[in-house]
């Protein structure tokens, strides 16, 4: 007989009840089993894998930033800054740390001001450099405008304010050829870096653009350091962990002296033109002025395109040195030389050469700057009173060659440079020098021409300025230079330059009279006091040919001062002082300013006796104190 099942309370059978606890006995080792792996995997991660993590988690709160170091500064000899740094307000912002960048531009604009120009760089900078390179989107703020960032940073992401330098240019335009500029570099200077200095991704970094800016720019620029830094969730800085000093650039020291080189800017008064000064003995450039210049400080914020091409196509050139980029016609201010080159071929100092005006050679004509002439003139007086005729025969009796011979004793044509960008050395022309540039043969006419300073023969102020420096320290070979650490005396070189003492004599004296005595061309500006008078050579340079035919048909020259300026003269002059015991020379060029002696030789003035009253190569250079770490 079948055994009847029993019964429980709920109604379930014992088959029933036994199945339930079988399903119950799985269902809790299931759980068990997950659970367990659940606590495997924790543990794994917080005990085995721990370590891995907190460096994960370290690297998370924790930015390694560049240190940017101070630039150094740019000094005249007695220590006066050129170019310095000062604190500059920026607010930077890495793209890929922006929720929308267009947006967070958006949002810093109703803050500060931000420009369509700048709007349209920032996003052109954003996709080419990528979205991680820092981005500068304004600089040189108030105060004010830098608080109202620092409020408002939180949110928005991606956006730093930092405190960065600028560049600060405190003589503007007086010296802004030489000590050139600063600008933010562009992908071409990425590329054709020797190095790839770390500091080109600080946002900000600007790099030497002309001058001395530029060819100092490694040794000015410095070393970055770094600094570890603890940050929040919108990369605000908490704390600062660890820091390696970045190394401050080294200054750079000039031989300039900048109270000459401001009375040579002011003694040019707005003209177009340059004016070189160095010490006759050692080659220290102290004034280099160059007219009109531009302000180094305009490139801190910026130029608008408008504002570029307007400077870029200023027919004067702000943006050329001309002391020693510009090349002009040097005139009747390389006479000396060629009164020496006729010295050398034995022609006597005493013979006299008729001058009535003109000379003919073939069916050519060649004027002197006097219509009627100056009647029987020597060697002297034909440099007292800069006689062209006097030269034109000199021309046709020797020939070019020994000019040329000459001329390159004294730099000119030659290669005399300061290491400045953009420098010409300048031209003397000879036949075979025609034939290679030109492919053409000499002719007789342009040996006359040349031996008056025109035609073919070109030279830059600084070159002129080493001429005669060459006159007045009796032939000795003088290197220009512009850094004081490296200086070096004038020195004797008989075998390169072997003119003899009594003929640079005869030349000097005439040249002290071309001011001194009453009827010299630049009697005007005799110094007052005899212990500064100085000596010189006037210039007047064409720029435009008149021939017989056309002086005759207009029944004599326009006045220089009746045509358009860009074909007027250029007016020069250069001179040494003091006479007895020389110690400065100096080379003025003024564009289409007409007359040497008019417009030229007072400008040679000023400066010569702001040199003499302030005389500072009888002071010793101070030596500036090196930048520290910063």
């Amino acid at each position: 007989m079948r055994k009847k099942p029993k019964f429980h309370l709920d109604g379930r059978e014992d088959g029933q009840l036994g199945n339930l606890t079988r399903r119950a006995a799985l269902l809790g080792a299931a759980q068990l089993a997950v659970f367990g792996g659940l606590a495997g995997r924790v543990y794994y991660l917080q005990v085995i894998e721990s370590d891995q993590y907190k460096l994960l988690a370290e690297e998370n709160r924790i930015s390694l930033r560049l240190v940017a170091p101070q630039r150094g500064r740019i000094l005249d000899r007695f220590g006066t800054e050129l170019a310095t740094s000062r604190q500059n307000f920026q607010v930077v912002l890495v793209p890929e740390r922006s929720e929308s960048l267009a947006d967070t531009l958006d949002a810093l604009s109703n803050l500060i001001t931000i420009s369509d120009a700048q709007y349209a760089r920032i996003l052109r900078e954003a996709k080419s450099y990528g979205g991680n390179v820092p981005l500068v989107v304004a600089e040189n703020l108030s105060w004010e405008e830098f608080a109202q960032i620092n409020v408002n940073s939180p949110r928005l992401r991606g956006v730093q304010p930092v405190v960065g330098e600028t560049r600060d240019y405190p003589f503007g335009a007086e010296v802004a050829h030489l000590v050139g500029y600063v600008a933010t570099p562009t992908k071409n200077d990425l590329l054709h870096a020797k190095t790839q200095d770390p500091l080109f991704r600080l946002p900000g970094f600007k790099i030497g653009r002309s001058g001395v800016e530029q060819i100092h720019d490694i040794a000015l620029r410095g070393s970055a350091g770094s600094q570890r830094v603890e940050v929040n969730a919108y990369d605000r800085v908490i704390r600062e962990l660890s820091v390696q000093p970045a190394i401050a650039g080294q200054d750079v020291q000039l031989t300039l002296d900048y109270r000459l080189q401001r009375a040579a800017v002011a003694a040019l008064a707005g003209q177009t033109g340059a004016v070189v000064c160095l010490g006759v003995q050692n080659g220290d450039i102290l004034a280099m002025a160059s007219t009109p210049g531009f302000d180094p400080n305009a490139f801190n914020v910026g130029l608008s395109n408008a504002q570029w091409q307007t400077l870029l196509n200023d027919p004067r050139k702000p943006f050329i040195n001309k002391a020693v980029s510009g090349l002009y016609p040097p005139g009747s201010t390389i006479k000396p030389v060629v009164a020496l080159a006729a010295l050398a071929a034995g022609i006597s100092p005493q013979e006299k050469i008729f001058c009535n005006g003109k000379v003919q050679l073939g069916d050519q004509i060649f004027h002197c700057w006097r219509e009627h002439g100056h009647g029987a003139v020597d060697l002297h007086d034909s440099l007292k009173l800069s006689c062209d005729v006097y030269y034109y025969e000199i021309a046709r009796r020797i020939g070019i060659e020994p000019i040329a011979r000459m001329a390159a004793k004294f730099g000119l044509g030659e290669t005399v440079t300061l290491g400045l960008p953009g420098e010409k050395y300048g031209i003397f022309p000879t036949p075979e020098w025609k034939r290679r540039r030109l492919g053409k043969p000499w002719v007789g006419g342009e040996t006359l021409v040349a031996a008056i300073g025109q035609g073919y023969v070109q030279s830059t102020p600084l070159q002129l300025a080493v001429m005669t420096a060459l006159f007045a320290n009796g032939g000795n070979i003088v290197r220009p230079h512009l850094f004081t650490d490296e200086r070096q005396d004038a020195r004797p070189d008989p075998q390169n330059f072997a003119v003899p003492r009594n003929h640079l004599q005869m030349v000097r004296d005439a040249m002290a009279d071309v001011v001194n005595s009453p009827d010299g061309t630049a009697s005007g500006v005799r110094a007052t006091n005899p212990e500064w008078q100085f000596a010189g050579k006037t210039g007047t340079a064409q720029v435009r040919r008149i021939s017989l035919r056309e002086r005759e048909r207009e029944e004599g020259v326009t006045k220089n001062e009746d045509l358009p300026w860009a074909q007027r003269d250029h007016a020069l002059f250069v001179g040494f002082a003091p006479v007895a015991a020389p110690r400065y020379a100096v080379s003025v060029i003024v564009e289409h300013g007409g007359s040497g002696s008019k417009v030229a030789a007072p400008i040679a003035r000023r400066v010569l006796l702001s040199a003499l009253e302030n005389d500072p190569l009888s002071r010793p250079i101070t030596r500036p104190k090196s930048n520290d770490s910063v």
